[in-house]
């Protein structure tokens, strides 16, 4: 009787089935709180992602600047050490200034106006030259938030806020409204605000009310000034090493996953921020509604001035403001 010898390498193969292929670990990382709509909404992307894409990818979020500060996380992207990000507009701007148009003090009407700026060509153009300055790739704007003022009086009028020492993140467009009013800017990261409002080392700040009841800064502060200077956004990016590799249909399914998470965090914080001034009167603190007019008419001279920040052409800036 003769018998056959299988080559090593093809007795293993028939005596071992193929092990499914390695799951894929991704970071997100972001520096909100766990609590708020951005993280919540991340979480579920996450389950989604694992989900349509079945078991392929694990993303992993990593909130409340645990990975690093906003320019950090930034600077991860195209490392590929961190795979994907939220990041506020300015923060973007670093890398593609006309992107950060959106956060010039007073440059929407109102909420609606930044909706529909959200929806329209001139937003898809700018996050396309924004991804063809980085090679990362933007797949959803989610709404921050309308950001207002607090400090420990009232700010009815620009002249109240002249000499201010007020915090501001590490971006020239917050520095830009700090200017439009007389305030003395003093960037502080993100994660550091409770501590400098609560030793006075700045005297306040400016972030939407779901960020100011987030992170406490309420605690520290007396008046809540509903200045609505800035209708703030966020970008949610995907690093190029991570898109760079992923299938034409992976791309589809996280932009659609990313897109839908932005819808229902936009939302979220919408209702919220609409609820929260009768909250914030609740707990003893004064909401002041101020001059907005005033507020306007400082700021409207910088919106195209380079050296206050303004990095977009005047041609972009009439585009925005003509979205009806």
């Amino acid at each position: 009787m003769k018998f056959v010898t299988l080559a090593p390498v093809a007795a293993i193969a028939l005596a071992v089935a193929a092990p499914a292929a390695a799951q894929q670990k991704l970071k997100f990382a972001h520096v909100y709180e766990t609590s708020e709509p951005y993280h919540t909404e991340m979480v579920w992307a996450a389950g989604e992602i694992k989900k349509r894409t079945k078991d392929k990818f694990e993303v992993q979020v990593f909130a409340a600047s645990a990975l690093g500060n906003e320019q950090q996380i930034n600077q991860a992207l195209p490392l590929g050490t961190i795979d994907m990000i939220y990041t506020g507009v300015a923060f973007a701007g670093a890398s593609y200034k006309p992107i950060a148009i959106s956060n010039a003090p007073y440059m929407f009407r109102d909420y609606d106006h930044w909706a529909k700026y959200g929806k329209s060509d001139l937003f898809k153009e700018l996050a396309e030259g924004y991804g063809q300055a980085t090679k990362n790739k933007i797949v959803a704007l989610t709404y921050y938030g309308a950001r207002h003022t607090t400090a420990n009086k009232a700010l009815m009028t620009p002249a109240d806020m002249k000499g201010l020492k007020l915090r501001v993140p590490q971006a020239p467009l917050y520095l830009m409204y700090a200017k439009a009013v007389g305030a003395n800017a003093t960037p502080i990261a993100f994660a550091e605000v409770y501590l400098a409002l609560q030793n006075k080392t700045v005297d306040g700040q400016e972030n939407p009310l779901p960020t100011i009841q987030a992170k406490k800064f309420y605690e520290v502060q007396s008046h809540i000034n509903l200045t609505g200077h800035i209708y703030e956004s966020l970008v949610t990016v995907i690093g190029a090493p991570l898109w760079a590799k992923l299938s034409a249909d992976e791309k589809k399914t996280f932009e659609a996953v990313m897109l839908e998470a932005a819808g229902r965090a936009s939302a979220a914080i919408r209702k919220s921020e609409q609820e929260l001034p009768e909250w914030f009167k609740k707990q003893g603190k004064q909401v002041v509604t101020p001059n907005l007019e005033e507020y306007r008419k400082a700021a409207a001279p910088l919106h195209n001035d380079a050296a206050a920040g303004a990095g977009w052409t005047k041609a972009q800036y009439d585009r925005l403001q003509a979205i009806k």
